[in-house]
């Protein structure tokens, strides 16, 4: 029995300050309680307990070297006289597969490092660049250069103008004494193959390498350990059934809200999300081109980021993309994103069951 009219994220057009995008710089609602302790390593993988090591004595020597003072006391409180930070990688970078734990090692580290939420700052590589677009680079300078920890979340090199830009944010960043912590499913050297000329840009890419350790992090996505297989699509009927159902849900033509997401930027892709219980599409079918498919893979991070399920119908979301997409160089970026579709559409189905 219908209990409202679904809400629509075509008819959402948010905009979003230049204040929130700073403020919001912390981990996403899902990862609010992670901690080093609730990581579950793999006995299997001793590489994941290997980095919840490495990450413990990382944020445990960013406490020491703050209490040292530092480049800028590491508080951003203005210069000391103590030694600069020492030459080296100044950053660790967690490189592995899909759902092996990485973003719930970052947030843990966020958490552990010990200073104040405003002197600490997370968010993923696209709003890391959405920021510089919104503050402009100097002020991003500024406004970055005092916190302790900047942990970037799924970095990406898209083109060469995101090389350049982030090259040089980081290294100013990195003179400023900020720490850096970033994932990734590619390692640092290897950004941006199979996108663009990456060797045009080669000193660039070893300059962001060079300010990282990397860390492998071995394993299998946990989103499917021992789960079954993901959820056929529903029907129509059972999707618009369930979105009347759920007080606080949207209910959207896969085609318009695609369509949609080219007129509203990527920055305010969360926005779009807010207050969302749950997202009912119909007729999903695969996406006509990579720049459609590209702004898919942020929403889809949103959405997961703020743990809301997801139920459609139409073609199951390992059908998104064309073969040409998943063999390409945007690859892992695909995969992600069926990985954490399916993982909501498994917490969608008792919305259907219920509706």
């Amino acid at each position: 029995m219908a209990d409202g009219e679904p809400l629509s994220l075509c008819a959402r057009e948010p905009h979003v300050p230049a204040e929130r995008l700073v403020a919001e710089m912390v981990p996403p609602p899902r990862f609010d309680s992670v901690r080093f302790d609730t990581y579950l390593p793999d006995p299997n993988q001793p590489s994941q307990s290997e980095a919840v090591r490495v990450l413990e004595g990382f944020a445990a020597g960013l406490g020491e070297q703050a209490r040292g003072g530092g480049r800028r006391g590491f508080l951003g409180l203005g210069r000391s006289k103590a030694p600069k930070v020492p030459a080296g990688p100044r950053g660790v970078y967690l490189d592995g597969g899909y759902g092996v734990g990485k973003t719930h090692l970052l947030a843990s580290l966020w958490h552990a490092t010990p200073a104040e939420p405003a002197r600490k700052a997370f968010g993923t590589f696209v709003e890391l660049t959405n920021l510089v677009g919104a503050l402009g680079f100097q002020q991003t300078v500024r406004t970055l250069s005092g916190h302790r920890l900047l942990c970037i979340d799924e970095f990406e090199l898209d083109d060469p103008g995101d090389t350049v830009l982030v090259s040089t944010l980081l290294g100013r960043l990195v003179d400023e004494g900020v720490a850096l912590a970033a994932t990734s499913n590619t390692l640092p050297g290897k950004l941006g193959e199979g996108r663009f000329a990456a060797a045009d840009f080669l000193r660039e890419i070893q300059g962001l390498s060079a300010h990282f350790r990397a860390l492998r992090i071995d394993g299998e996505d946990y989103r499917h350990r021992g789960l079954p297989e993901a959820p056929a699509p529903h029907s129509d009927e059972q999707v618009t059934r369930a979105a009347h159902a759920t007080p606080g849900a949207s209910l959207d033509d896969f085609a318009a809200l695609l369509d949609h997401l080219a007129r509203v930027h990527p920055s305010r892709y969360g926005a779009l999300t807010d207050g969302l219980a749950a997202v009912c599409l119909t007729g999903v079918r695969p996406v006509p081109d990579q720049s459609t498919a590209l702004r898919l893979v942020v929403l889809a991070d949103r959405l997961y980021d703020r743990e809301v399920p997801v139920a459609a119908s139409g073609v199951p979301f390992d059908r998104l993309f064309s073969e040409e997409m998943l063999n390409g160089g945007y690859r892992k970026k695909y995969f992600r994103a069926i990985s954490r579709l399916t993982a909501l559409a498994r917490d969608a189905a008792r919305l259907v069951e219920a509706g």
